[in-house]
């Protein structure tokens, strides 16, 4: 076994439970279709944040021609996984059965309440992503910095202006489809 099997085995796992928190709040939502407000900008979100599970996911194979791994290379990644889980957990919102609460499961409402900590979890991300860019890929300092900065911006947008969260939920989706062709 390689130094990188080993190592990914845990990003592979925390990326895992991410990805199953995430369907698995996606299916009692549909189980719960007749109670649950949808809403486009919470959907857009919320396939983002898959999109970012699976492009780290295999941007982690890249990694494979690190030849030497360090354990702060480590916990970047674990942390980076980390807080992809976090998004995901927090992507879409869950019903928690407060019959006093009429709206824990309008998708807007939770984007612009409890979401912003999805949104938080991901500016987190978009902080790890020029230490794996510039020390890992050693890749150009420009856009290891540049990209992740604009993330980040959508991210404390999003934050701190939740009634704007439709047209950054937008934004987001370009930026992702940006990212993703650039790491594919």
């Amino acid at each position: 076994m390689t130094q990188h099997e080993y190592i990914f085995i845990a990003i592979s796992i925390i990326l895992g439970l991410a990805m199953a928190r995430l369907l698995h709040t996606a299916a009692l939502l549909v189980r719960a279709h007749n109670r649950v407000t949808y809403h486009w900008a919470t959907m857009l979100w919320g396939s983002c944040i898959f999109i970012y599970i699976l492009q780290l996911w295999w941007v982690g194979w890249e990694l494979r021609s690190v030849p030497d791994w360090t354990i702060v290379d480590f916990f970047a990644l674990v942390i980076g996984s980390i807080f992809v889980y976090g998004a995901a957990e927090l992507a879409l919102p869950t019903e928690d059965f407060d019959i006093s609460e009429d709206t824990e499961l309008d998708f807007l409402a939770h984007s612009r309440s409890l979401g912003r900590v999805s949104a938080m979890s991901m500016l987190g991300y978009f902080a790890v992503g020029p230490y794996v860019n510039l020390t890992m890929f050693q890749n150009p300092p420009l856009p290891s910095i540049a990209f992740p900065v604009l993330g980040g911006s959508l991210m404390l947008l999003m934050i701190v202006r939740p009634s704007w969260f439709k047209w950054l939920s937008v934004l987001f989706t370009a930026y992702t489809l940006v990212i993703l062709y650039l790491t594919a």
